[in-house]
């Protein structure tokens, strides 16, 4: 992904294209690549964003998603962004959902994919041993439906997280801070257009967390994708772009 990374008072970021503004959420272990083809399929009608979410650099007794949206609205309000589609992957998605309920006039519409806050299961129910590469490669394949989306790049990328133990502590922060932030009684106060997006074989937010978010958020549509695991718009990016396109087509003023 040949994208340039931008540094300013404090954040890392991606900023492509120009138009409206998509600004897209990483999961807990995700990176910027995650929505390398959404850049590049959405930035010649759209202004893409991605901000790194500084997930190992807070201090651990606030490390958690309040944290995160508190950090994407210092964000929000520094680009001067407004009338946002906001997209959040897993932990991201979790982030976007705090985040609409505190300032709901600053985004136009929601986009979830695999996204936390209802019901998680993580790393298929048990976390992953520090030194055992083998068991960590095993544990990324099991967020996609093919096996071979976990290259080995991304496996190592992994391995390099888990087995430092600034990171590791902190990545079980912020999970936990996820388990105990239940959004299902919040979900009803979100009136914008929110399009769920979801893989049919996704193991972590299963498919009956889409619907159970489809059924408590009042606008919501919920789209289907075959053959695929936790992150569509890493597995299936054509047919995750193709939906996209499509929501942001219907919901153009």
């Amino acid at each position: 992904m040949d994208f340039v990374l931008k540094e300013e008072n404090g954040f890392s970021y991606i900023d492509e294209g120009e138009g409206e503004v998509l600004l897209c959420l990483h999961g807990l272990m995700g990176a910027l690549s995650n929505w390398g083809k959404v850049i590049e399929d959405f930035k010649s009608e759209y202004r893409v964003i991605i901000p790194i979410l500084p997930i190992y650099d807070l201090p651990l007794l606030t490390t958690g998603v309040k944290t995160m949206a508190k950090y994407v609205h210092k964000f929000i309000r520094y680009k001067q962004l407004s009338d946002i589609t906001l997209c959040g992957n897993s932990l991201g998605g979790h982030v976007a959902l705090i985040y609409v309920l505190s300032h709901p006039e600053m985004i136009k519409s929601l986009v979830l994919t695999g996204s936390s806050g209802l019901y998680e299961n993580a790393f298929g129910g048990s976390f992953p041993r520090r030194g055992s590469y083998d068991f960590i490669k095993e544990k990324v394949e099991y967020t996609f439906y093919d096996p071979a989306v976990a290259t080995k790049e991304l496996v190592d990328d992994v391995f390099r997280i888990i087995n430092d133990r600034h990171s590791v502590i902190r990545i079980l922060a912020m999970a936990k801070s996820a388990i105990r932030h239940n959004m299902k009684k919040d979900l009803h106060e979100i009136n914008m257009p929110v399009a769920l997006i979801w893989g049919k074989d996704d193991k972590i937010t299963p498919p009956e967390v889409a619907i159970e978010f489809h059924e408590e958020l009042p606008d919501s549509e919920l789209y289907w994708i075959d053959h695929c695991g936790h992150a569509p718009m890493m597995e299936q990016p054509e047919e995750f772009n193709k939906i996209l396109k499509g929501f942001l087509e219907k919901i153009k003023v």
